[in-house]
């Protein structure tokens, strides 16, 4: 289905949610083992929501199609979220739209890895 012009790439996270930020401290423990920076900092985890009972649905993505953990890296993600108190229920979809670029690292991923 296309985009219409004026629609969200990616779809606005829970941030006012009591556990956005415990989620995300445990998104920041799960690398990529081909780069020294964690996956949040990276931007490969473009949407976390949060449902009031505890269900968390996030939204990733990879560096590339072809990466050689993509069948294992949403499982990582699904495994350290669902040891935060409070989340109920995980569920993690990869999706390549839009590609990951390197605009989307943070200043600190950029930093580590000699960008900046």
């Amino acid at each position: 289905m296309p985009q219409d012009e004026g629609d969200l790439l990616i779809k606005p996270s829970s941030t006012e949610h009591d556990l956005y930020e415990p989620i995300v401290e445990a998104c920041k423990t799960v690398y990529d083992p081909e780069i020294p920076v964690n996956i949040f900092d990276l931007g490969l985890i473009y949407t976390i929501t949060i449902s009031d009972a505890g269900e968390v649905e996030v939204i990733m993505t990879l560096t590339a199609p072809g990466c050689p953990v993509a069948g294992e890296m949403p499982g990582w993600v699904a495994n350290a979220v669902e040891a935060v108190p409070g989340v109920q229920s995980v569920n993690v979809e990869m999706t390549f739209d839009p590609q990951w670029g390197m605009d989307m690292m943070s200043d600190e991923a950029r930093l580590e890895l000699g960008f900046m």
